[in-house]
């Protein structure tokens, strides 16, 4: 099943940072270059939280949500987190930040698995989160290959 429209659209509007960041690097814009690893890396971080803020209002919303789905919705917001203490503390940053939020942002995908098939999402929920987190996941880790 198709997702409706508008969250179809503006789903996929939101890949565009993640592409534009990845755009300037391999251009090559060495002016720009620390710029686009910084944005690349705070927005992934920001979705994979905002990921989990979809987690929670679904188990919000269900009369009686698993207790996983409760825990499940606060993981995404500690790894972005604990993603940035690396450069927090002025260690290898931000390579290896964006290569854990890549993969996190594709492994989520288990997550909205385990929502379609309880029935806490909507029937058309992985046919958008499907793209949109492979789409994600795989541009940070094209941007953590550049960094």
């Amino acid at each position: 099943m198709s997702p409706p429209r508008l969250p179809r659209w503006l789903g996929l509007a939101g890949l565009l940072p993640q592409l534009a960041a990845l755009a300037v690097l391999l251009s090559g814009d060495t002016a720009h270059h620390f710029q686009a690893l910084t944005l690349g890396y705070a927005y992934a971080a920001l979705i994979l939280s905002f990921l989990g803020g979809l987690w929670w209002g679904l188990a919000a919303r269900a009369e009686a949500p698993p207790a996983w789905l409760w825990v499940a919705a606060v993981v995404p917001s500690l790894v972005a987190l604990a993603s940035a203490i690396p450069w927090s503390e002025g260690k290898a940053w931000p390579g290896p930040s964006l290569v854990v939020l890549g993969l996190a942002l594709i492994a989520a995908l288990a997550v909205d698995w385990r929502l379609a098939r309880g029935g806490l999402a909507p029937p058309w929920w992985l046919s958008l989160r499907v793209p949109l987190s492979l789409g994600l996941g795989l541009s940070t880790l094209a941007i953590a290959a550049l960094a």
